[in-house]
């Protein structure tokens, strides 16, 4: 087997941001907040530059330990960008018969919104309620039946999108035909 001796790549900081890193452990600051990622469970190098570059670094590695060294790079790259803009999911309501209702409600003693209530989802009476992940806030959009998902870290957000389309999974039925449920429609970095 064929080892490459070192795997360097590079990240430029994002103007407006400020990046440390200590220990594999990237903190992220920008004017949107403040992000947190730890880098442990991986034997890679990061290094910040006077420059402001900061570089991830891989030696003796194999094929798949060296692919670890991108996911971090755009790891850090999705951080920089998720404090300086963020990051918006929209998704739609979609329904063949019973309307689905949804409710977006703050949480008792928080300033965002990070809980949703979908109610007559297939005519149920169940009520189903899902938590936002930290740093989310959901929303209803102007347009008709659309709900919108903002937050700084582009993984909650894809994971509080993920726990509302799940929870809308038509359960013992065929899914070609029974399509109802709430789906991803639109990801934009917020400008």
């Amino acid at each position: 087997m064929v080892q490459k001796i070192c795997s360097t790549q590079e990240v430029q900081v994002i103007e407006g941001c400020t990046v440390d890193v200590k220990a594999r452990t990237v903190i992220v600051k920008g004017p949107r907040g403040t992000l947190t990622r730890d880098f442990k469970h991986l034997s890679v190098e990061i290094t910040k530059d006077a420059k402001g570059l900061i570089k991830v670094s891989k030696w003796f590695g194999t094929k798949k330990q060296l692919a670890a060294v991108r996911s971090v790079v755009s790891h850090i790259s999705n951080m920089m960008t998720g404090v300086t803009k963020g990051f918006e999911y929209k998704m739609k309501m979609v329904y063949a018969h019973f309307p689905i209702n949804v409710a977006c409600d703050k949480a008792a003693g928080s300033k965002t919104k990070n809980k949703i209530e979908i109610r007559n989802y297939l005519g149920e009476k169940v009520v189903r309620t899902a938590i936002m992940a930290e740093g989310c806030e959901v929303d209803r959009t102007k347009e008709k039946d659309e709900i919108m998902v903002v937050g700084n870290s582009l993984e909650n957000v894809g994971r509080s999108c993920s726990l509302i389309q799940q929870m809308c999974a038509a359960k013992h039925k065929d899914i070609r035909k029974y399509l109802d449920g709430i789906y991803v429609s639109s990801k934009r970095v917020i400008e």
